[in-house]
């Protein structure tokens, strides 16, 4: 196979892996290997190839439909029991026409796929065009951003465990008395609650799009455990905005909610509203807790850091997002930033898509770092 097809449909791949699908390593060896024995222009045959290779059960179906649509035509699947391949490919002059068919075929379908996304994952969104932003929303939407199980104190059937004895009477009941297996139940689980603080003042303003529109799917992963809040120079609850199912459709509810959009910054005086007014009650005990922010706070810092001690209490992790982290030699020396940062238990960028991927990796349980280490600056955090 082609090396820019290999490339393309490994990234599409990672699009599948990223979107909560099992598309492993193996799964991409097979798919790959299917591909060499069928017309790789054939949108088809690269949809079914993909479908019957990296779908490990039927409820990836769907999210397969998503991730081919948005991966290589922009378009929005619709959903159905066998639904059709989107159209892939777009016929193009190629300058040489005497060029060899394997470079035909490569050049084609390179032109004709969106792998230019493989690009995109690691750009600063920040410095894309519009239709590069359109292109990344739309990948966006199809994040699984769920997040990580805890245990629940409710009791369901299990095979192994602690010994159930009113399921193990009553089957002992059923069969008159007569010694029956033992009957065992573990504690149910169910996701943690997140919460998501998004920073959309002057400062932010290049990246809260792209980070509401992360919060929108991870309200669309998590549903009713999932709460928005806008930060800026007042808070601003979110969450029954971006309960769309559509994401542009969330999006505009949501801006025409923030009565304070690109405005100043008072982080330390909104974050003691939030706890006073809805963490303290209940939304951030036990919680993920993120907070989108470059830590530009206009109001007193020591406010900031109190706060954040006292979130940190209640939450079960603070997570703070900051897009200027990715800068080289990036250095966290805002007064603001160096309040809340010993507060925080995971601090990463979410400037581009492969930064919201590892964002909704650590939301998900995945690559965090202890509680309570501690961090130093930028070579102590997530990348």
């Amino acid at each position: 196979m082609e090396r820019d097809v290999t490339e393309t449909m490994v990234g599409f791949a990672r699009t599948v892996r990223a979107a909560g699908g099992n598309a492993d390593p193996e799964r991409v060896q097979a798919m790959l290997a299917a591909l060499d024995h069928l017309d790789v222009l054939d949108p088809s045959d690269v949809y079914w190839a993909g479908r019957l290779t990296l779908c490990a059960d039927p409820g990836d179906l769907s999210r397969y439909d998503r991730c081919f649509a948005a991966y290589f035509s922009g378009a929005t699947a619709r959903p159905g029991r066998r639904p059709p391949p989107p159209v892939v490919v777009r016929r193009m002059t190629l300058p040489d026409p005497g060029a060899e068919a394997g470079e035909e075929r490569a050049g084609e379908l390179k032109a004709a796929t969106a792998s230019a996304v493989e690009v995109l994952r690691d750009r600063d969104v920040a410095r894309l065009s519009a239709a590069e932003r359109a292109e990344v929303a739309r990948l966006i939407a199809v994040l699984d951003a769920g997040a990580e199980r805890r245990r629940s104190r409710r009791f369901a059937p299990a095979p192994a465990g602690r010994l159930d004895p009113a399921r193990t009477v009553r089957e002992t009941l059923r069969r008159g008395g007569e010694t029956s297996l033992l009957r065992h139940r573990a504690h149910r689980t169910r996701p943690r609650r997140v919460v998501l603080i998004v920073d959309v003042s002057g400062s932010m303003s290049p990246y809260a799009d792209a980070l509401l529109r992360f919060a929108h799917a991870a309200a669309r992963s998590g549903g009713r455990d999932v709460e928005v809040f806008s930060a800026g120079t007042r808070l601003t609850r979110l969450t029954r905005e971006l309960r769309h199912r559509d994401a542009d459709s969330a999006m505009a509810a949501a801006s025409a909610a923030i009565p304070d959009w690109s405005g100043g910054t008072r982080l330390g005086e909104e974050l003691k509203e939030f706890l006073d007014r809805f963490g303290q009650r209940g939304l951030a005990r036990g919680s993920i807790v993120v907070i989108a922010s470059d830590g530009w706070e206009r109001g007193d810092a020591e406010l900031l850091g109190e706060q954040m001690a006292r979130l940190h209490r209640l939450a079960h992790r603070v997570v703070w997002a900051n897009p200027h982290k990715a800068r080289p030699g990036y250095e966290p020396l805002t007064a603001g930033m160096a309040a809340a940062l010993p507060h925080v238990d995971d601090f990463t960028s979410g400037h581009s898509l492969a930064a919201l991927e590892e964002l909704a990796r650590l939301v998900a349980g995945g690559g965090r770092r202890p509680r309570g280490s501690g961090h130093t600056g930028k070579g102590s955090a997530h990348a």
